[in-house]
């Protein structure tokens, strides 16, 4: 049996420059799935990303959704991309566990998780001698630029080109944060202990919750509590602001973090995985 995709539109742009197209999985001509491949807009049009890849139940655990996703890769190949990424939500269901197997069989890395923890109604209070106080001006000319360079390299390790890592990191803060430390709904604060500042926190409040951008306790001061202490304070910073729930992201490989918050109760909500493509040319389909 031959399992190929076939389009089921024409090859779709998008106002900000991204690509997509659906497709049907099929068997020897008959629709067994479906496939959804675009290129990201976050990243770039280097990078493709399976939007969605769902097989019939019927047809589940032949193999169709491995040669699916291989035969989506061809397709990214043609486009000139030279990475590809997908996106698994971590649900108690077979479809969740299924993702996660298809991910790891076919080479996938694990680049990042998004974590999440419920809040009660009462504000943890900050460890003696730390308090909490507003970022000032200079502190954040001096953050933002650190924080601009750490976060392009952090994509960069990850297999990102650095043209697009960096081009990343400009449109994210210039989306984020339009009017700098004074954005609407933005917090930015400095932890100090004993009258030394020890850590900094970024966190955005959104509609339903807060989110955590930016946590980094000194370098000279890690170790020594302070990342749980910032976290705290945006629990604290959260529940003030009438959200109940608070979110985040952690990059693989950074273990330090994913046990603080994992300690904290926060739990994973959903796995990023990507995949380096080797580049070749050839007509887009």
């Amino acid at each position: 049996m031959t399992t190929t995709l076939r389009p089921t539109e024409p090859l779709q742009s998008a106002a900000d420059g991204t690509r997509s197209r659906h497709y049907q999985v099929c068997v020897n001509s008959r629709p067994v799935g479906v496939i959804h491949l675009g290129t990201s807009a976050a990243l770039g049009d280097s990078v493709a990303v399976i939007h969605e890849l769902r097989i019939d139940v019927p047809d589940r655990r032949r193999g169709r959704g491995t040669v699916a996703a291989l035969a989506a890769e061809e397709v990214a190949r043609g486009w000139g991309c030279r990475q590809i990424e997908a996106g698994v939500d971590v649900v108690a269901d077979a479809d969740a566990e299924a993702g996660t197997r298809l991910a790891q069989v076919l080479g996938y890395v694990l680049r990042n998780r998004g974590m999440t923890k419920r809040l009660g109604d009462t504000a943890p209070g900050l460890p003696d001698g730390s308090r909490a106080r507003p970022m000032t001006d200079d502190e954040y000319e001096a953050w933002h630029a650190h924080e601009s360079e750490r976060y392009a390299r952090t994509w960069m390790e990850r297999g990102v080109p650095e043209a697009a890592a960096r081009a990343k990191a400009r449109r994210d803060h210039e989306t984020l944060l339009p009017q700098g430390p004074d954005t609407e709904n933005m917090v930015f604060s400095v932890v100090e202990h004993e009258g030394e500042k020890v850590g900094i926190l970024w966190l955005a409040l959104r509609e339903d919750r807060a989110y955590v951008f930016d946590v980094e306790a000194d370098p000279a001061h890690r170790g020594r509590g302070h990342g749980r202490t910032l976290m705290l304070l945006a629990e604290a910073q959260a529940i003030a602001a009438g959200r109940r729930l608070l979110g985040l992201n952690v990059f693989a490989g950074n273990t330090a973090a994913e046990r603080l918050y994992e300690s904290l109760g926060y739990e994973t909500t959903r796995h990023a995985y990507y995949k380096p493509l080797l580049q070749v040319y050839g007509p887009a389909r």
